[in-house]
């Protein structure tokens, strides 16, 4: 009998092929990750991170004090009328580096992540600084002009001139402004009309002098179009006007 030579191999069907990103067996993330992780994202945003620390340090030191040198202290930092009278230059900075309550300080946190810290990587460090300071500056001159007014007037009580206005919140509705410019068409005029509409509200329904300053921080922010990148994988190119 004649044996049977014939190739079989092409009997055999063909092994399947397995994806090479399937193939690579999964990393397990270490802490060490993690670290790199969190560094990068600091290095990122270094402003916003150096600030988030100062006001971690100045909250807490209002915790730890009594309420006699709090209040001191609070008086002594706040952009009221009397201390923008004698001492403009130093209320207008110290004054964005303290909070009233130490309980809102894990808010802010969360925001100057979700707010700053991008901001501040697609602007760059000192165009998200000038946007800050200005808003933070801006708002807090028109406040406190509103608030001279209506005590002149004596729609408001004088113990307003002597009132705490301190915090970081004018500088963060400015930026929020600004962020408009970051959101893609047509889902940007969407975003201006609810910050609009809900800075507004708040002025409209018997606001503050804090709440007009929180709307003038984010018109301030919104003027800021022109400092913002062209391209936004190259936040060191202007944006013509």
């Amino acid at each position: 009998m004649a044996q049977d030579t014939s190739d079989t191999s092409a009997q055999v069907p063909p092994e399947p092929q397995i994806p090479a990103w399937w193939a690579h067996e999964r990393r397990r993330v270490t802490l060490g990750d993690a670290r790199r992780s969190v560094a990068a994202w600091i290095r990122s945003s270094p402003g916003t991170h150096i600030w988030l620390l100062v006001l971690a340090i100045t909250t807490g030191i209002v915790a730890v004090v009594s309420p006699h040198a709090r209040s001191y202290l609070l008086h002594h930092v706040s952009t009221n009328l009397v201390e923008l009278r004698h001492h403009p230059l130093r209320v207008l900075f110290a004054s964005a580096l303290w909070i009233e309550t130490p309980s809102g300080f894990a808010l802010y946190a969360v925001l100057y992540e979700l707010v700053h810290a991008p901001a501040e990587r697609w602007l760059g460090t000192w165009r998200w600084l000038v946007v800050a300071a200005t808003a933070h500056i801006g708002a807090t001159l028109v406040s406190q002009k509103a608030v001279l007014f209506g005590i002149h007037d004596e729609r408001l009580p004088r113990s307003l001139a002597h009132t705490v206005d301190i915090g970081v919140s004018y500088g963060l509705a400015g930026v929020i402004g600004v962020l408009a410019y970051r959101v893609p068409r047509p889902w940007r005029w969407g975003y201006i009309a609810g910050v609009l509409a809900f800075f507004t509200h708040r002025v409209a329904t018997d606001g503050t002098f804090t709440d007009l300053g929180h709307l003038t921080a984010v018109l301030i922010g919104l003027a800021c179009f022109p400092i913002t990148p062209r391209n936004p994988r190259n936040p060191r190119t202007p944006r013509t006007p």
